[in-house]
């Protein structure tokens, strides 16, 4: 089974000037997102798998799928992490 990723529910994301700003409403922490990082969190409204959200990266920005994969992973890692994300397998 493909791994998905969402959101977490207390996420709360705020767009300014093309950035985000984060908010974890469970443990109250602020994070700030570049505007890629603003395009997969919208995307994660609803479960998406990695080839979903590098596709939604690869139609948005000027970047091939290799590294549109590792930038996806990376703010994904870094996102479940800190609990903005969740994963299901």
């Amino acid at each position: 089974m493909t791994p998905s990723f969402i959101r977490h529910p207390d996420l709360r994301l705020t767009t300014v000037d093309g950035e985000g700003v984060v908010l974890h409403l469970g443990s109250r922490q602020y994070f700030s997102v570049n505007a890629t990082g603003v395009t997969i969190l919208e995307q994660l409204r609803t479960a998406r798998t990695m080839s979903e959200l590098v596709a939604a990266v690869t139609s948005e920005y000027d970047v091939g799928e290799d590294e549109a994969t590792r930038t996806v992973r990376t703010f994904l890692d870094r996102c479940v992490d800190s609990a903005l994300v969740t994963e299901s397998r």
